[in-house]
């Protein structure tokens, strides 16, 4: 129930769909509004798709009515108590199993909902689970976990080496997602239990991209590699409104594009529930400004930093310099549809996987800003592993809600990450060289005979056989 999570499921949904499987994607209301009319899309061309919604036990916890979506929460606190929340639901998904008709085969849900394993044990169907992490990321836990390296380290900010790797990557264990402490552990554990119990893992990935890594990790578990499932929108309309509303009209988005040279314009968006405080995004938006290129500057709009950031934009003259050369979106922005658009030249992002995912299936270069989670391990994918991006250089994590973390981001930072970006000397071309042959492998290989198309088959297949054996 984050945007992150709750768009690529909507996809792999579709994709089940357009192989003849019955899907019902089973959300909370509020959620289901911002996919709706895709998979209403959908639905009138014939998918055989079913959106079912149930309450959502907030209010049990002690939270707002109608919070349903970690986008929607003020604290780190809030945090803890929203998973708590969606586990409660249990019971009410239970009832809602022993009604469908026909009955599934196959649960495939998102990691943070561990109840969903005991469903299919109770009913005897594979439960696969959904992360939204690259395969990279999964095996750096996996490694980590199994080799019980972390029983050696001392704090939160001390550096190891991920054992098992050709490379060598470091992290912190503050840099790294589902790590077991006193403070999580009541969700924490309980997600780790039921993700290894489970039959499989869908990744939204592609083979090309993570090659190593995918054979590795299929060593250690049955895993699919079905991405880059945004491909799935071929509509431009899906594609505005794909994971909710844009809160901007996408012609009007697109006109200024259109006006903007081929690969010239930096597109800087960090995310639906980014943590950056507002002195930092102020300097982003400076440093955006003294890069002297054109940008699309995505804030998260709907909270208290935005609003500080619009009051800045408009009292300091901001909105008045960058006028024709910036374009200012405060709210849900049509990301796939921009990010597709020839005119971008680069990628400013928090590094979440769906984020980083769509900005390779297009094409271009990242500047990476990681923030918490899986991000940093996937900036370490793109600028050390792939070399198709360049880092801020913020090592910091910062914690959910918590306003005194983070780090200090300095425009100078900004300008000279993406003065480094668009550089025209032998780096700079050899960067954008490798980003566009990694997204022309993204689009093949959902084509017709590509790896992730093979893969979705093998998906079906699979959960057919396992169907059959439980009927014997």
């Amino acid at each position: 129930m984050a945007q992150g999570h709750l768009i690529p499921m909507v996809d792999i949904g579709r994709l089940l769909a357009q192989r003849d499987v019955i899907v019902t994607i089973v959300t909370t209301p509020h959620n289901a509004g911002r996919v709706q009319n895709t998979i209403a899309r959908a639905i009138e061309s014939g998918l055989p798709i079913r959106l079912v919604q149930l309450q959502f036990p907030g209010k049990e916890v002690g939270l707002q009515d109608g919070v349903e979506n970690v986008d929607m929460l003020s604290s780190r606190e809030d945090f803890i108590d929203f998973f708590t929340a969606a586990n409660k639901m249990e019971e009410a998904v239970q009832q809602l199993f022993e009604k469908l008709t026909p009955r599934p085969n196959c649960i495939i849900s998102d990691i943070c909902l561990y109840y969903t394993h005991k469903i299919a044990t109770k009913f005897q169907v594979p439960r696969i689970s959904f992360h939204g992490f690259c395969c990279f990321c999964l095996l750096c836990l996996h490694n980590i976990r199994s080799s019980q390296i972390l029983e050696t380290i001392t704090s939160d900010s001390e550096y190891f080496t991920v054992p098992g790797l050709t490379e060598k990557i470091e992290f912190t264990k503050a840099h790294l997602p589902l790590i077991r402490d006193e403070s999580r552990k009541d969700i924490v554990e309980p997600m780790i239990e039921a993700d290894q119990a489970s039959y499989g893992v869908v990744i939204n990935t592609f083979e090309e991209l993570e090659s190593t890594y995918v054979k590795e990790y299929r060593k250690i578990k049955k895993a699919w590699c079905i991405g880059p499932v945004s491909l799935s929108h071929k509509d431009e309309l899906d594609k505005a409104e794909r994971g909710n509303k844009a809160s901007i009209s996408e012609q009007q988005c697109l006109k200024w594009l259109d006006s903007q040279q081929p690969n010239s314009v930096i597109y800087a968006c960090l995310g639906s529930i980014s943590t950056v405080k507002c002195p930092e995004l102020i300097e982003l938006g400076l440093g955006l400004e003294a890069s002297n290129k054109p940008f699309i500057w995505v804030l998260r709009g709907n909270d208290t930093t935005s609003n500080q950031v619009e009051k800045w934009i408009k009292e300091d003259g901001f909105e008045e310099r960058i006028k024709g050369r910036g374009f200012v979106v405060v709210g849900w922005a049509p990301q796939v549809l921009i990010l597709s658009h020839p005119a971008i030249g680069g990628f400013l992002t928090h590094c979440g996987w769906n984020s980083t995912i769509e900005g390779i299936t297009v094409g271009v270069p990242l500047i990476t800003l990681p923030l918490f989670a899986d991000q940093f391990s996937n900036e370490k994918l793109v600028v050390q592993i792939l070399k198709i991006g360049v880092s801020l250089g913020i090592g910091k994590p910062t914690k959910f809600g918590d306003e005194k973390s983070g780090f200090m981001l300095k425009k100078e930072d900004v300008k000279n990450a993406i003065a480094q970006l668009m550089d025209e000397g032998n780096e700079g071309i050899e960067r954008r060289k490798r980003a566009k042959e990694f997204g022309e492998k993204a689009k093949k290989a959902v084509e017709v005979g590509g790896s992730s198309y093979i893969n979705m088959t093998l998906l079906v297949q699979d959960i057919i056989q396992q169907s059959s054996k439980i009927c014997l």
